[in-house]
């Protein structure tokens, strides 16, 4: 075998690796972005842990098949580049979608989440999720308004009796 299609092996095989590792892949159109604000997109991507590349389409189809996504293929035209993220299934979306919102160049085309083909659709909805930050302290909040009524009430009782023994 020739070292070139050895090559492209290696690069299919990497892809394939890493979409299966991943929990969230976006997948964009980037036309028409300066380099300076494709330069600004990444740093940004970089910060919170998602890595953001640019791969042959024919090589990103047949690692999508080998790792089982063939659905992503339909997304799979014109240039592309692709957010891979294997810490956080929702950074990548609200990245993306918060700059694609500056900037009308970057469309969301789809991606994978945990192991499951998304549409565009379905990677904005996601984006518009809360953090895992501000989920948790809204179930905090909401563990904890029985008891805050408790107290109230409780209190309320007590002044009450407080008002008929005086």
């Amino acid at each position: 075998m020739s070292i070139v299609i050895e090559l492209k092996k290696q690069v299919v095989d990497e892809i394939t690796d890493k979409l299966k590792k991943s929990v969230s892949t976006v997948v964009v159109d980037y036309r028409g972005l300066s380099v300076a604000e494709v330069t600004e997109l990444r740093k940004q991507l970089r910060e919170a842990g998602v890595e953001f590349k640019v791969y042959k389409n024919s090589m990103v189809r047949r690692a999508a098949e080998a790792a089982e996504l063939a659905g992503l293929n339909a997304a799979l035209t014109g240039p592309n580049a692709i957010a891979f993220s294997t810490e956080d299934v929702v950074a990548p979306a609200k990245i993306l979608n918060d700059f694609a919102k500056k900037h009308e160049a970057l469309e969301l085309k789809a991606g994978v989440i945990e192991g499951s083909v998304a549409t565009a659709e379905e990677i904005k909805a996601l984006a518009d999720l809360p953090s895992r930050e501000g989920l948790l302290s809204m179930l905090l909040s909401v563990l904890q308004a029985p008891i805050r009524n408790l107290a109230l009430v409780t209190k309320a009782v007590a002044e009450q009796k407080e008002e008929q023994g005086a």
